[in-house]
């Protein structure tokens, strides 16, 4: 018995959308799908565990970052 074998695996999230046009973007309006992709303290996932390739994980980081700036998504968890 694997010591693994406990954790059930996490369902994949579908981070990438394609337009119309034919061109892959991340909304930065979907908030409940940024909010997945970070931990409660505010830390964007790593791309192993959002199993993402480079492209992708850098879309995910600016939609963040974008979310963050237009107040829809904290920066940190703390409240001072």
């Amino acid at each position: 018995m694997s010591k693994f074998s406990r954790f059930q695996p996490q369902a994949k999230i579908k981070i990438v959308r394609t337009s119309g046009k034919g061109v892959d973007y991340v909304d930065w309006k979907d908030i409940e799908d940024l909010r997945r992709m970070m931990s409660p303290n505010g830390k964007i996932y790593g791309r192993k565990r959002l199993s993402t390739s480079q492209r992708e994980q850098k879309m995910v980081a600016q939609a963040v970052k974008r979310a963050r700036f237009m107040g829809l998504l904290p920066y940190t968890s703390a409240t001072l």
